[in-house]
């Protein structure tokens, strides 16, 4: 018997094929009386940003405001519970997270359209279409009015609901251009191999052909908690087989990481999102120099850009890598759990150095950055030629933002646009709760 989840996503899988059907059916230029949104019109967003974030001290703190929300949406919405899981705590603190980076850049207007179009692609597999917005557009004014009371003005509202709007039609023509993409793949745990207590290396076979490049990431979901997905790097290069490796940690909080790690056994199904990331390998990269900097599970997306360069050596020259644990000093000896992998990897390889950094020497985000000093090039001149590749893991607690690492290799001569990492805030914001999605504000 199919849960009510699946029932749902069958019907939109559905939908979107007759969407799609109709769309090659119709006239050029025609979009056969689809709905979409419009394109949006000349936009001042620093205007509104300035106007918003003064009116954040009569609705703060964000968390209650959502709060607010959620139950102003419930009351007035019931059936919209059941989308969600009983705990709400993950989707306040996410949709908390996506306010506030949407008003911190609001006046990057067009970066912002072009970030939340992504969002809209991104959020295709949780279901969301554009008649939630509706329902969440009207309990967040109402929970802006109750919580800012006489103090609320009309030129308050008018800038939130523009800001929102901008948001949503960029997500909605997001995912309508993806349509004729899978919004999910299915796939089947062909291996799940606990390599420590709390981590496990996973291989998944997807139903259907999956393209990715190395050093992306997916996001993967468990049976186990439904409409909850969380990012996880690609641990190997596009294979014949067309298997996928997946490097878990658990985190001991009951999430999508701890169901991955110890709720889930070989013959298992999952379910993955479409590949997305800045680790990839540029195109136009010539045979420069690569610096590979990464620590605890943060090696993942590294296994695989070296599996790449190996079997195109036009790619690049010399590969430096660094990889320093996730965990205090005392993790250090069980932290790198692939090191069989990379010893036997590296012999026979004369193109590649590897630098296994202590505890005490990867704090990335520490004095000096002392873990970079060996794997920067002593030569004058020889850091311009170089292109960076970075992947902390986030379960490291004295790595700090990869932000810190990015800037010591700038310092050092390595030019900003030749320096690749995965903004961790954006990562975040990508990667959010089906249910989250659900009231609106990621609606698609």
């Amino acid at each position: 018997m199919n849960t009510p989840s699946e029932d749902y996503h069958a019907l939109l899988a559905r939908h979107d094929a007759m969407r799609l059907r109709r769309r090659i059916l119709a006239p050029s230029g025609s979009r056969a009386g689809e709905w979409s949104a419009e394109a949006p019109q000349a936009y001042d967003g620093t205007a509104d940003q300035l106007l918003i974030s003064d009116s954040l001290p009569l609705v703060d703190p964000l968390e209650e405001l959502i709060a607010e929300l959620y139950r102003n949406l419930f009351d007035r919405h019931p059936y919209l519970r059941s989308l969600f899981p009983e705990s709400m705590a993950f989707q306040q603190a996410h949709l908390a997270g996506i306010f506030r980076y949407l008003i911190g850049n609001l006046h990057r207007t067009e970066e912002m359209i072009g970030v939340f179009g992504q969002l809209g692609r991104d959020h295709r597999k949780l279901g969301v279409r554009p008649a939630h917005f509706e329902a969440f557009e009207a309990a967040l004014i109402e929970a802006l009015r109750m919580r800012a009371g006489i103090r609320w003005t009309h030129a308050l509202e008018h800038a939130w609901l523009r800001m929102l709007r901008l948001a949503v039609s960029a997500m909605v023509r997001g995912a309508d251009e993806a349509i004729a993409e899978p919004p999910s793949w299915e796939a089947t745990v062909t291996s799940h191999e606990l390599r420590t207590p709390d981590l496990a290396v996973l291989r998944v076979r997807p139903h259907q052909p999956y393209g990715f490049e190395a050093g992306q990431y997916a996001s993967l979901e468990s049976p186990l908690l439904e409409q909850a997905w969380r990012p996880y790097y690609l641990a190997r290069a596009p294979h014949p087989d067309g298997e996928l490796e997946f490097h878990v940690r658990a985190r001991g909080a009951d999430g999508v990481s701890d169901a991955l790690v110890h709720g889930t056994r070989e013959g298992g199904t999952l379910r993955l999102s479409a590949p997305r990331g800045a680790l990839a390998l540029p195109d136009h990269l010539p045979s420069a120099d690569i610096l590979l900097i990464a620590s605890g599970t943060g090696w993942a997306p590294m296994k695989a850009l070296l599996q790449r360069i190996d079997a195109d050596r036009s790619r690049a020259q010399q590969v430096r890598l660094l990889l320093g644990p996730a965990g205090p000093e005392e993790r250090a000896a069980e932290e790198m759990y692939d090191a069989a992998y990379l010893e036997a990897f590296r012999r026979g390889r004369p193109w590649l150095t590897v630098i296994a950094a202590d505890a005490a020497s990867a704090r990335f985000a520490g004095a000096g950055l002392r873990a970079l000093n060996g794997i920067l090039p002593p030569q004058p001149g020889a850091a311009a030629r170089q292109h960076a590749f970075l992947a902390l893991a986030a379960e490291t607690p004295s790595a700090g933002p990869v932000e810190a690492v990015a800037a010591r290799l700038v310092a050092a001569g390595v030019p900003a646009e030749q320096i690749h990492h995965d903004a961790t805030g954006m990562v975040a914001v990508t990667e959010m709760s089906a249910s989250t999605a659900r009231t609106g504000l990621l609606s698609a």
